[in-house]
């Protein structure tokens, strides 16, 4: 008993310490927080801020607000209105904010610079002193009264002093003492500490000790010594909680939150048989809306936030626990709170921001380079998902998509759709998202919520893994049970389509930021959704019902368009408008799917995409361009699909006039003249890509009709022909030349270094394919019955001429480089013709290796070697082409080591001296020609040093 008398007189002591530290410490407060309030008033009326003489000499410590400030000197001028003459006293100003200016410098006797007013606007430094005895002492003061009244009740539960009916009486009695505490204090003690202690207020924490008492009170009541019902400590929470928010009004944010965690819990700390969901979710609801007013007139972030966290947890955790769902009490609940956040806080609280930001960024000074960063896309939409008050904005999302989401993977029985609870609470959030400039994060999660929702269903699984897989899987049926999934997805397309227009035509020119996000999901997804409930519900051979859909959203889309066209004076609405545009085109091509398939949808697709290439004679938009380039791609993606357009059952053999002459060439020809029309379009971009892939699109037409040709009417993967790789090479070639005479015509980087692209591809081409795998020689294909109209023919000596004309084409217009490495590819194609014929002349149809060599075949490569050597020698004299002269030289060289390492082991008699023969002849006739080049030259030298 002694040592509880000790503690208690220790604990009293304790606290009356603290609170005349308290008190003294807000005389102090009450002083500094006066002096800045006047400061702050005559900066306002645009006076110079002043300091009194106390103020200088009491902040002369080390800690001074105003650092540097001095005495005043003694022959200062005196400006006291007591001290000047009548008439010179300052008057006192008219204006109700210059009165209290005027009365808070009638102290004054010296003016601050500006540096040191700049320094007094910075909070101060908190002394030790101060943490010690304003904050420490009250914190160590509420834990001290917890421990205090715990020890206390459980040495009268051990001693058995009391009863406990008793205790819970004396319980609550301290709890509500604690309460008149707290309002005492605020009230007399310490009016003016709110500010400056705002997270240590005496009052807010004896507050909360009171509410914590009460909670405790009675739920012993209920849960320990049973005296009352579940329905009265329900009632009696709540009305604590309720209490405990009323009076956070008063104590502050700390106490918002305690009041808002005890009605959280209140209904996790009763337990009963007969659950009542609709008690349930009224009461959340009504907690939150209480919760959101008190913020709404406090301005609270953080309160509200856990509010909504709250609300949305018991939603998830009912939705997920139950067997039997009962969808309606939990979808309110939800709705409220949204609506809630629409109306009652944040609501407009932060719809000026926006405004306020791009002024503050207007005024602020920015070199270059800032300005170009804060203009990129990705740092706009980042500082679009931090917009103020992000807490607030993602946990009202997270709170309503999550149980959304739960309402329709919940494994449990609802009594209603689930898909319609879900709707209603999207479309409520992207309300949200529509309504407010600060609910960045609504707009999001509601469309991402959606586009998981409906995506994440087992029809619509089912088939995308079976298009990742490569397996076909069998779909269920349409049935008519489908139809209010259809009617959900469709409508949500449409609730996001409304809400982006909505937001654009209210507040996009306000917020260009969000407009371009609003634009983007209203392009996107009212498209997925109708392309997810196509796939998922639809009739995948015709369904009417999603292309009415298509064409309203593609129509829908395209006005939207040419009215912020018409809206756009500066430029804002540029980047969403072609969102929109291409969205359109997402729109329309959803219906082509819907109604068509095969040839007809890889030919439509095109020509969809040429419609808004023929747009552009009327609008200038900049997506116009790239609706064909991303038709053109789509196209090609189809053919990446299914090569064959209609099916390899459906193809037919006759060549070119086929199901590939419209599949593969009305695409080509479409965006060859698309090309063209735009050749004059200022967007180098979208012009440049056109221009590439209608010059792919055009080489792989032709191509892919060579190949079907080739084949005997069948496309397969088998290896081609040294005939048909012969063609590829020299469509090949052909590409490169034309490519190149468009670059000259109509200068573009694509034609330019597509050109050379295409020859080097040629040129691999001839070293893998022509030399390697396919060369007659190596896999013994037959080279035909005629001697010179044969496989060698277009295999060799057709590709090689072909090169040597796109060499003598590009010199002056290509780099030295490649137009050697085109002369030396034709140079080596011709020697291989030459080379392979005589084989041919000797061996007959097949020149295959296992054959060996004839004597006479030997000596006749080394004839035919020499003379093309000459001859590459006088043709690059002739056009001064040193690339052939190099050739030439080797070779003569070649011819010189066959002589001396072969023909003179293997060949026999006359052979082998008409060999040698014939090499000394041409090796002395080439150095006769190059010493007649030689003393020309010279000769020239000297005769122009002598006019000189």
């Amino acid at each position: 008993m002694e040592i509880l008398g000790l503690l208690a007189v220790a604990y009293v002591v304790a606290f009356i310490y603290t609170l005349v530290s308290s008190i003294r410490s807000a005389s102090r407060i009450n002083t500094l927080e006066r002096e800045i309030k006047a400061l702050k008033r005559m900066l306002a009326a645009g006076q110079p801020p002043v300091a009194t003489p106390q103020a200088v000499q009491t902040e002369a410590a080390p800690h001074e607000t105003f650092s540097g400030a001095e005495a005043p000197a003694n022959d200062a001028p005196v400006t006291d209105p007591a001290l000047l003459p009548q008439e010179q006293a300052p008057s006192r100003p008219a204006d109700p904010v210059a009165q209290d200016v005027a009365v808070d410098q009638e102290t004054v006797t010296e003016t601050v610079p500006e540096q040191q007013v700049a320094a007094a606007a910075l909070p101060p430094r908190e002394s030790f002193e101060n943490r010690l005895g304003a904050r420490w002492a009250v914190w160590a003061g509420g834990i001290a009264l917890a421990f205090g009244g715990i020890f206390l009740v459980k040495y009268s539960i051990e001693s058995g002093l009391l009863s406990p009916a008793v205790r819970l009486a004396m319980a609550g009695i301290f709890g509500l003492l604690l309460w008149a505490a707290g309002e005492a204090i605020r009230r007399k003690a310490m009016p003016n500490v709110t500010t400056a202690y705002s997270n240590a207020m005496i009052p807010g924490v004896l507050t909360a000790a009171g509410s914590l008492t009460l909670f405790g009170v009675f739920f012993a009541a209920y849960g320990i010594y049973d005296y009352i019902g579940p329905t009265t400590t329900f009632i009696a929470l709540g009305l604590v909680a309720f209490a405990t928010l009323g009076l956070s009004l008063l104590h502050g944010q700390a106490l918002a939150g305690l009041g808002l965690l005890g009605s959280m819990l209140t209904p996790a700390l009763i337990s009963t048989q007969t659950p009542n969901i609709w008690a349930l979710f009224i009461f959340l609801t009504i907690s939150w809306a209480a919760t959101a007013i008190a913020c709404r007139s406090q301005n609270w972030k953080i309160v509200p936030a856990l509010a909504n966290a709250g609300l949305g947890l018991w939603a998830l955790g009912y939705i997920g626990a139950s067997d039997v769902i009962d969808l309606p009490p939990p979808t309110l609940a939800l709705l409220a709170m949204i609506a809630g956040t629409i109306f009652i806080w944040p609501a407009k609280a932060f719809d000026d921001l926006p405004e306020a930001a791009a002024a503050a960024a207007a005024a602020t000074p920015a070199t270059e380079a800032e300005k170009a960063a804060q203009a990129r896309l990705s740092v706009r939409m980042l500082k679009l998902l931090a917009r103020h008050p992000i807490a607030i904005s993602l946990t009202v999302s997270l709170a309503a998509v999550l149980p959304a989401l739960a309402m329709v993977l919940a494994t449990g029985s609802s009594n209603v759709h689930p898909g319609f609870a879900m709707a209603s609470v999207i479309t409520a959030l992207a309300a949200l998202g529509a309504s407010r400039h600060f609910a960045v994060w609504p707009a999001v999660f509601s469309a991402l919520g959606a586009l998981a929702i409906t995506t994440l269903t087992a029809r619509g699984i089912f088939y995308f893994s079976g298009m990742i897989t490569g397996t076909d899987i069998a779909l269920p049926a349409v049935a008519q049970g489908y139809g209010t999934d259809i009617a959900i997805a469709l409508g949500l397309g449409v609730v996001f389509l409304i809400c982006g227009f909505a937001f654009l035509k209210r507040k996009g020119a306000q917020d260009a930021d969000f407009a371009l996000l609003w634009a983007g999901i209203a392009a996107i997804i009212p498209v997925w959704l109708g392309t997810i409930s196509f796939v998922e519900y639809g009739n995948l051979s015709r369904d009417w019902l999603h292309a009415a859909y298509g064409v309203a959203v593609g129509l829908a889309l395209l006005a939207g368009a040419e009215w912020l066209h018409k809206q756009d004076k500066d430029g804002a609405y540029r980047i969403p408008l072609n969102l929109l545009v291409v969205g359109s085109f997402a729109a329309f091509t959803l219906t082509l799917h819907t109604l068509t398939d095969g040839l007809a949808t890889t030919v439509l697709l095109s020509v969809l995409g040429f419609a808004y290439v023929v747009a552009t004679r009327q609008r200038t938009w900049d997506a116009l361009p790239w609706v064909m380039a991303i038709a053109s791609v789509g196209v090609l993606g189809r053919i990446g699909w299914e090569p064959t357009i209609v099916g390899p059952q459906n193809l037919g053999t006759t060549p070119v006039f086929n199901a590939l002459l419209p599949g593969y060439g009305i695409p080509a020809v479409l965006a060859i003249a698309s090309a063209y029309l735009l050749r004059n379009w200022p967007e180098h971009r979208a012009k440049n890509f056109l221009q590439a892939i209608a010059s792919l699109m055009g080489l792989l037409a032709i191509a892919i009709l060579v190949r079907h040709a080739m084949n005997g009417g069948v496309l397969a993967d088998t290896v081609p022909t040294l005939g048909e790789q012969s063609i590829y090479t020299l469509l090949t070639i052909g590409m490169s030349g034309v490519l190149m005479t468009l670059d000259l015509k109509s200068p573009s980087p694509v034609f330019r270094y597509g050109s050379m692209i295409a020859g080097v591809i040629a040129m691999a081409n001839v070293l893998t394919m022509h030399f390697g795998a396919l060369n007659p020689y190596f896999s013994g294909e037959n080279t035909g019955p005629w001697p010179f109209l044969n496989l060698l023919l277009i295999g060799y000596l057709l590709p090689g001429l072909a090169y040597g004309g796109l060499a003598y084409y590009a010199r002056d217009k290509r780099p030295l480089p490649y137009v050697v490495m085109l002369a030396l590819s034709g140079a080596a194609l011709l020697f291989a013709w030459a080379t392979l014929s005589v084989r041919r002349f000797w061996q007959g149809e097949n020149i295959a290796d296992w054959k060996g060599f004839l004597q006479s075949e030997t000596y006749t490569y080394s004839v035919v070697w020499l003379a093309i050597g000459v001859l590459l020698l006088v043709l690059g004299s002739k056009f001064d082409a040193k690339s052939l002269r190099l050739a030439s030289a080797a070779l003569v060289l070649l011819a010189v080591a066959k002589a001396f390492l072969i023909d003179m082991s293997n060949l026999e008699g006359v052979l082998r001296a008409l060999s040698f023969i014939g090499l000394g002849v041409v090796l002395i006739g080439i150095g006769l020609f190059y010493q007649k080049i030689l003393t020309g030259k010279s000769a020239g030298t000297i005769l122009g040093d002598s006019k000189t």
